[in-house]
């Protein structure tokens, strides 16, 4: 008889300690890669969260966080940032088995996690209110700028030690405490992470993970009533469900969401970088980036240049295992993802678009979630697969005549999250970056990005900022001091002076 060995079960972190699941319950994470189980975590539902905001909320309030200085609390931020990068290479395979990225992207990506940390060490004692000038000497205005409380943190399945680092880090600098309910797809290096608060020195409870799925965990979490403030990064779809429901609470929210970024190419550009920009902006992670330059905008001078410099180099791609260091693209995240990449390709075929390059799924000798780089022609913008996030590795490459036609492809979107532009004039580099709907503009680059610059979302692609020293304001409160430093006694206030 064959045995099934059992998979490493993980529990939540809660309070500093590791803690059974309320109901009992645990889920099956999958590799990507073999399309294999390869863990359970832990099924949390209202009841952990519960737990786990009590705990949250009783370390807010302990003065071993409450009262500990600034200072001191950015050199928690950096112990952290040391200890992740001790621990880079575990992080980074585990998240490489979880999520399908690439080994030696995730080994790039950890050697700058523990940037964001340090960053906001730095940043955590230099966060301060000021001093109103007033009509009157006598009274003194100042503001402080103090912690809200209790974060709940949601997080992605694409990207999930970063996209969690650009939340925790800030939010702690700040003062506050956190529930993180990571994506169930991809736990595992969250819950790797989660020992190394107890060793930087963080007192229990300050921060805390709760695995388990969304309508369970995530949905309790960001209606919590002892929950200040949700972030949350993912679709456009939840980020309106969870908007609602902080409304309902009068609390705030950070909602980085989706995104059809355009990738624009004018004539005079370098065209050989612009196409490595486009194969970066769209082929990396498998397209699994808000940021994707899905829309590819190519001037019709060199349109059939550009178009075959990318095809040529995306038909060669080297797709396989992301664990060993020749390959250049690894799967999909999950079955669904690679079914709904799948059924947009199929539907651009449908409405008239044309594959050029890619469109299967690749013979690899590996069971997991891979499909080909895939370039559409023949499309026009008004087209589903030019206006929905695919969040996969297709892009559709479509002509323009001029700047203006550019810039009213580009805007053509209910999405605002990043655009790219290539071109050698710096007078259109700065037309364009100004005329582009998107929180981001890249020139001449694309996905660059450094913990001290801010990012945020137009329309439909996000509210709220992360990133720089804007992201404070996020997760702190304001509140204005009066004080009257006058010693003489109050006036009867109905007795008018002469």
């Amino acid at each position: 008889m064959t045995v099934t060995p059992r998979l490493p079960r993980h529990t939540h972190y809660i309070g500093g300690a590791w803690t059974e699941p309320a109901e009992g319950g645990y889920f099956v994470s999958v590799n990507p890669t073999t399309g294999l189980p390869w863990y359970e975590a832990a099924e949390g539902t209202a009841a952990d969260v519960d737990r786990a905001v009590a705990a949250a909320r009783t370390a807010f309030e302990n003065p071993a966080w409450r009262d500990l200085s600034q200072t001191r609390r950015g050199r928690l931020l950096r112990v952290l940032g040391d200890l992740i990068g001790e621990h880079a290479e575990e992080l980074a395979r585990t998240e490489t088995l979880d999520n399908g990225k690439l080994l030696r992207e995730m080994r790039a990506q950890l050697a700058g996690l523990p940037e964001y940390f340090y960053y906001y060490a730095g940043l955590a004692d230099k966060i301060h209110g000021e001093v109103i000038p007033g009509a009157s000497r006598e009274l003194l205005n100042y503001t402080l700028r103090e912690p809200v409380g209790v974060i709940g943190a949601i997080t992605p399945w694409n990207s999930p030690l970063l996209l969690t680092a650009t939340k925790l880090a800030p939010a702690l600098a700040a003062g506050n405490t956190l529930v993180i309910k990571p994506s169930e797809h991809t736990s595992a290096s969250l819950l790797a992470l989660a020992p190394l608060f107890d060793e930087a020195g963080f007192p229990p409870g300050v921060v805390n993970v709760v695995t388990g799925h969304g309508a369970t965990a995530g949905a309790p979490l960001a209606a919590h009533p002892d929950v200040a403030k949700v972030t949350f990064t993912g679709s456009t779809e939840t980020g309106r469900r969870i908007a609602q429901v902080c409304a309902d609470r009068f609390v705030r929210a950070t909602l980085e969401l989706g995104g059809k970024s355009p990738n624009i190419v004018f004539p005079d550009a370098d065209l050989g970088s612009a196409a490595m920009g486009v194969i970066a902006g769209i082929f990396a992670a498998a397209g699994q980036t808000c940021v994707a330059g899905s829309r590819v905008l190519v001037h019709r001078d060199v349109y059939d240049e550009v178009l075959e410099r990318v095809t040529a180099r995306a038909a060669t791609i080297r797709i396989g295992d992301p664990l060993e260091d020749t390959t250049e693209l690894g799967p999909l995240a999950l079955a669904d993802q690679l079914a709904k990449v799948e059924s947009y390709v199929e539907l651009g075929r449908s409405e008239g678009g044309k594959v050029v390059c890619g469109g299967v799924r690749p013979e690899t000798g590996l069971d997991g979630f891979f499909y080909t780089p895939t370039v559409f022609t023949g499309t026009e913008n008004s087209m589903r697969i030019c206006q929905e996030e695919i969040f996969g590795p297709v892009a559709t490459v479509m002509p323009f005549a001029s700047e203006e036609e550019a810039v009213a492809l580009a805007n053509d979107s209910a999405y605002g999250l990043a655009a790219g532009v290539w071109t050698r004039d710096l007078n259109r580099a700065h037309r364009m970056s100004a005329r582009l709907e998107a929180g981001t503009v890249w020139v001449n680059t694309y996905r660059s990005m450094s913990p001290m610059s801010p990012r945020a979302g137009f329309k439909n692609s996000g509210v709220g900022t992360e990133h720089g020293t804007e992201v404070i304001r996020e997760y702190t409160r304001l509140k204005s001091v009066w004080i009257n430093t006058s010693e003489e006694p109050a006036g009867d206030p109905f007795i008018l002076k002469s």
